[in-house]
């Protein structure tokens, strides 16, 4: 029987945060996440971009249980997880792996980088001893680490060899899942470049599939397959990458990508620079109806009415907007 190409499915998944107001103010609902649906196929990557505050951070962890979701489902190779305890988890979290932000706070600074990288294999029981060491030895070399760095500790280390060191670790227990929660933006542009490409060196060689968070299209188009567009906890357009960059269809897309730098002077004096007005609506109290419509310059009496669903307006693009398509 052929294996089916869709290794993760996502299905209406809501993540909400209850917020105490106080001994008498009873609670508060932060809603990060809203009924978001995507799939990411066996060896593929999925862009997730947006501004900060969107929600793109608190869905990867929500999607890896890190974070218990609200409601909605997640599937994994076909396997339900949303409602698995800790102790069912447990061995698929080998398979699903997470890649930090920030490699200056994400590497804990009392362990060396032997430490570091041979944790996972000795809480999943997968080496111990001389043979960790040797595992350990070759993820160095596999990231462009030497294995003489085994005995160094994070803070002798730039912030892209600290970066190299946290993918290590996260390839030690063999995953074929990796949510990488804008791991580049911490670094200097030389240091990003090379990130991304030892990210899609590693891909092609293991089969790796990404979940690859960023709030820079221009990162994010270079390695994606696809792209999700999110804005205030929402998807609100999805497609491939060059799709997306040739032909978006939200506003807010339009908006993202007219911000993106273009280095020849003549194409960047006539590129039309899209301004959004205001500022990004409180997830604690979002508008109603389309959460875009405050800062929208197409928006409509019915933008305010409901919240737009996702449609396919062309083969694989799909957005969430009343007026797509009309302007």
């Amino acid at each position: 029987m052929a294996k089916d190409k869709t290794l993760l499915r996502v299905k209406g998944l809501v993540k909400h945060f209850y917020l105490n107001q106080g001994f008498f103010g009873g609670k508060t609902v932060l809603r990060a996440v809203n009924n978001v649906s995507f799939h990411i196929n066996r060896g593929e990557t999925l862009g997730l971009v947006g501004e900060s505050g969107c929600g793109k951070t608190t869905l990867g962890r929500t999607v890896l249980r890190l974070y218990e979701p609200t409601a909605g489902s997640i599937f994994f190779n076909g396997l339900d997880i949303t409602a698995l305890t800790d102790g069912e988890l447990l061995p698929l979290r080998k398979r699903m792996q997470l890649i930090f932000q920030d490699p200056y706070v994400s590497l804990n600074a009392l362990m060396t980088v032997g430490d570091i990288i041979g944790e996972p294999l000795k809480i999943h029981k997968m080496a111990r001893g001389k043979q960790r060491r040797e595992l350990v030895m070759e993820l160095l070399h596999k990231v462009g680490l030497s294995p003489d760095h085994i005995n160094g500790y994070p803070h002798e280390f730039s912030g892209g060899q600290r970066q190299r060191i946290g993918i290590a670790r996260a390839l030690a227990v063999n995953p074929d899942f990796i949510v990488c929660d804008e791991p580049v933006s911490a670094l200097d542009v030389s240091a990003q470049a090379q990130v991304v490409s030892l990210l899609e060196d590693l891909q092609q060689e293991l089969g790796l599939a990404y979940l690859f968070i960023a709030h820079d299209l221009s990162i994010a188009g270079h390695i994606s397959n696809r792209i999700g567009v999110m804005y205030l906890g929402r998807l609100v357009e999805l497609a491939a990458s060059d799709d997306l960059y040739r032909n978006p269809l939200h506003p807010y897309t339009r908006a993202l990508l007219s911000a993106i730098p273009v280095p020849d002077p003549d194409t960047a004096a006539q590129k039309q620079r899209i301004i959004l007005k205001g500022e990004t609506p409180s997830p604690i109290d979002p508008p109603d109806g389309c959460g875009f419509r405050t800062r929208c310059r197409y928006v409509r009496e019915a933008c305010g009415a409901s919240v737009p669903e996702m449609v396919e307006l062309a083969p694989n693009h799909r957005v969430a907007c009343h007026l797509a398509g009309k302007v």
